[in-house]
C-alpha cells in the first residue's frame, strides 16, 4: 500500500503538459489545403489547353470560324478582380485594428468580386450568339471548362465573403473565419491571371 501511494503522490505531482499556441486555425489550415487540391485542378486544364494548343502549331488557332476571345475587355475585369483582393487586404488590417472598420473594405471585395463575375457572363453570352461553344471546337470546350470552373469559384468565394460580412455587421466574426475566407478569396483571385495568361493571351 505504501508502494501504491508513493507512485500515486509522484504522478499527482508531474506538471500538466503546456499546449502549444496553435499558429494556424484548423479552419485555416484546411483551406488552405483545399485550395492547394484546387490549383492542382487548375493546372491540370490548363497544361491540356497547352498540349492541344501546341499539337495544332502550324494550324489557325482559334480554328477557322471561331470568334477571338475578348482580351481588352476582359483585361479591364482582371483589373476589377485584382482591386478586390488589394480591398480584401484592407479589411484584413481593419479588422485587426478595430472590427467594424473592415466592413467598408470587405464590402468593396464583394461587390468588385460580383462585377467580375457578372461582367464574365456577359462575355459568355457575346460569345455563344458568336457560334463558341462546349461543342464548336476544342478551343470552346477548354474555355468553358477552365473559365467556367473558375467562376463557380467565384461565386462560391462571394457567398463567403458576404456571408463574413453579416457576421462582422454582428459582430461575430472571428479571426480564424475572417482568414479562412480570405484564403478562398485570394486563390480566386490569384489563379485567374493565369488563367488568363494562358487562355486569353497564348
Amino acid at each position: 500500500m505504501a508502494a501504491e501511494s508513493a507512485v500515486l503522490t509522484m504522478d499527482s505531482s508531474r506538471p500538466e503538459p503546456r499546449r502549444r499556441p496553435q499558429i494556424v486555425a484548423s479552419s485555416v489550415l484546411g483551406m488552405i489545403m483545399f485550395t492547394f487540391t484546387e490549383a492542382m485542378l487548375f493546372a491540370g486544364m490548363i497544361s491540356a489547353h497547352a498540349i492541344v494548343r501546341a499539337r495544332s502549331a502550324g494550324q489557325m488557332w482559334p480554328p477557322f470560324g471561331q470568334p477571338r476571345l475578348p482580351i481588352e475587355q476582359t483585361a479591364f475585369n482582371t483589373t476589377a478582380l485584382l482591386v478586390s483582393g488589394i480591398a480584401l487586404v484592407f479589411a484584413h488590417f481593419a479588422y485587426r485594428k478595430r472590427p467594424r472598420q473592415a466592413l467598408g473594405p470587405l464590402a468593396i471585395a464583394a461587390l468588385l468580386g460580383l462585377f467580375f463575375v457578372v461582367f464574365q457572363g456577359v462575355e459568355w453570352v457575346a460569345l455563344l450568339e458568336q457560334g463558341l461553344t462546349l461543342q464548336s471546337s476544342a478551343y470552346g470546350g477548354f474555355f468553358y471548362l477552365i473559365v467556367g470552373a473558375h467562376a463557380l469559384h467565384a461565386v462560391a468565394a462571394i457567398l463567403c465573403l458576404t456571408w463574413a460580412w453579416f457576421r462582422l455587421r454582428r459582430g461575430a466574426l472571428t479571426p480564424a473565419q475572417l482568414g479562412t475566407v480570405e484564403v478562398f478569396w485570394y486563390f480566386v483571385v490569384l489563379v485567374w491571371p493565369l488563367i488568363y495568361l494562358k487562355v486569353y493571351l497564348s
